[in-house]
């Protein structure tokens, strides 16, 4: 099983720390580890007082694990002291997996829970070394010395947190904006994320978003396609806050719980139907770069509701193969087309992409399946889902495949659509 490790502080009411983690993390269909750092008094109102483990103990917890198990990926949330930071960086340093910092400086029910030497050492110790660090604004502002007042600040901060290579996921949800406004920096580059403001506070979310995260990290999947999956679950579990006390809700991390029963029978499900179009299809139907066969949830909202081959589709002595199994977040383009058509037709949840060819489209064309143009030379920085609005929207109804003829970087494809995989199975048999 895919095991995931938390180190971080303990939260007697439940619904951060520690206490937080192991439910996100099992949530997700992964076995969590921890390593508890501090022993906190703490509920929905207040932080009474703080117990840091001594660093040998802390050491004596990591050893345990990391000589047992083969953790896939690694969080940090509440360190408490340069101290054990610097003790905890040092243990990492001898292993390669993922790594996830939750710079936690102050607990969401207010009161500190650092001291304020902790700062310097998440700068200049943990972040050369890490992944992804996911602070939000107070916490960006205390690691990068300036203030955030703007989207322009957020990216500036976000920059020199990033300066070492690592991933940033700056939160917005301490800024005054309407809505929720997030940034990635990733690779570089900046992704705005944008989410409905919910109307209440509640104890536990960001030690649970990086949890998530770090669950959808253990299990291969990309940094984008974990942050986009995890981001969704948040705002799913800051939905179903619950209360327990005076204070302060608790976000419900086991919110995707009632999914997994539901995901597992897709995925099986879509194991026999890919493996059905496999048998059916010919090879020269396989582009260069690969194939992929996707499905989305019912009302899905981005990659990480659709599920598709892992590891994509290819030629292996004259028959399709897949490469992997049943996973959600695996084919983010065809994931973006797929999401596309389902604003049009929200019952539109399946496809697949395959290689371009001529008279393939003539046959498509002389068995009566509707087909739509897709100009990517002439929009060639827009994503593929805007391209296939348009396609859809010149078109005036849904079709059953899409084509485009590429650009300078990327190559001629079909994609058809389908209802489900079934759907798509009888499209192909037309066509065969």
């Amino acid at each position: 099983m895919r095991c995931a490790l938390s180190i971080a502080g303990s939260d007697p009411i439940g619904g951060a720390g520690i206490q937080a983690d192991i439910k996100a993390i099992s949530s997700l269909g992964v076995h969590p580890h921890t390593v508890i750092t501090a022993i906190t008094s703490q509920n929905t109102v207040s932080v009474s007082s703080i117990m840091p483990v001594p660093c040998d103990v802390i050491l004596s917890q990591l050893d345990s694990v990391l000589s047992d198990s083969d953790v896939r990926s690694v969080k940090t949330g509440m360190l408490y002291s340069p101290e054990i930071a610097a003790a905890v960086t040092e243990r990492l340093s001898g292993i390669s997996v993922p790594l996830v910092v939750d710079p936690v400086l102050t607990a969401g029910v207010g009161g500190s829970l650092s001291v304020k030497e902790l700062v310097s050492s998440i700068k200049h110790e943990l972040m050369p070394m890490c992944d992804l660090i996911t602070p939000n604004r107070f916490e960006a502002e205390a690691i990068a010395g300036i203030e955030i007042e703007n989207e322009d600040d957020a990216m500036r901060a976000c920059e020199l947190m990033g300066k070492d290579g690592n991933s940033v996921y700056l939160k917005g949800g301490h800024m005054g904006s309407s809505n929720v406004v997030d940034i990635l920096y990733h690779g570089a580059e900046f992704k705005r994320f944008e989410y409905p403001r919910l109307d209440r506070a509640g104890h536990g979310g960001g030690c649970t978003l990086s949890a998530y995260i770090t669950a959808n990290l253990a299990k291969d999947t990309d940094m984008v396609n974990s942050i986009l999956i995890s981001r969704e679950l948040i705002q799913r579990s800051i939905a179903s806050m619950y209360s327990v006390g005076k204070g302060d809700r608790l976000v419900d991390p086991t919110v995707n719980t009632g999914r997994k029963d539901h995901d597992n029978d897709v995925r099986k499900g879509m194991d026999t139907a890919v493996d059905a179009i496999l048998r059916s299809i010919p090879v020269s139907w396989v582009p260069n770069i690969g194939m992929n066969i996707a499905y989305a949830r019912q009302g899905a909202k981005d990659a990480g509701d659709v599920a598709a081959v892992e590891g994509k589709i290819t030629v292996s002595h004259d028959r399709p193969v897949r490469n992997g199994g049943i996973v959600y977040g695996a084919a983010e383009h065809i994931s973006y087309m797929i999401l596309a058509a389902m604003r049009y037709d929200d019952d539109m949840r399946a496809g697949m992409n395959i290689r371009y060819d001529n008279d393939l489209l003539d046959v498509m064309e002389e068995v009566g399946l509707t087909l739509t143009f897709l100009d990517r030379k002439r929009y060639p920085n827009a994503r593929l889902g805007d391209l296939t609005s348009m396609a859809i929207g010149s078109l005036g109804s849904m079709p059953d495949a899409i084509y485009d003829l590429g650009n300078e970087r990327k190559g001629p494809m079909i994609r058809m659509l389908g209802k489900d995989l079934g759907d798509l199975k009888k499209k192909i048999e037309e066509i065969i």
